[in-house]
């Protein structure tokens, strides 16, 4: 890969890693200061807990996508970002500059997707009571 756009993706990452720092500050703040604020009636308060709930599933995401960059940003210290975590083949320039975090190739990625999908196939035919389901065969 090209040093400029080693560089590139790198600055990307950090960019992208300081708006979510920014972010998860400000959601944070934001969450006290309903929190400091919450009084009314029960639906007041149940929209407050709805909302705490939304801002805690974007700073988990967000949490999971910042431990991305972390390692990614860890790999250019090692020399490997940019490498498939699976094969060991060089992920290509334009799949990184779509999703910098990227870990696998594109083949790997796909092939992991499909055996994903396959599993989920499967699952979803099962509704885990252990009987057959009407239609099922027996």
């Amino acid at each position: 890969m090209k040093k400029k756009d080693l560089d590139t993706l790198k600055g990307i990452l950090e960019e992208e890693k300081k708006r979510i720092q920014r972010h998860l500050d400000d959601l944070s703040d934001e969450s006290v200061e309903e929190l400091e604020g919450a009084s009314g009636d029960t639906v007041d308060i149940a929209a407050l807990e709805i909302n705490q709930n939304s801002i805690l599933k974007i700073g988990k995401r967000e949490l999971n996508h910042l431990k991305k960059i972390d390692a990614a940003l860890i790999k250019f210290a090692d020399n490997t970002y940019g490498d498939c975590e699976n094969c060991g083949e060089h992920i290509a320039v334009a799949r990184l500059m779509a999703r910098p975090v990227a870990q696998l190739c594109i083949d790997c990625k796909t092939a992991e997707e499909n055996e994903e999908r396959r599993y989920s196939d499967r699952s979803a035919d099962d509704d885990g009571d252990g009987f057959p389901d009407e239609g099922d065969d027996l």
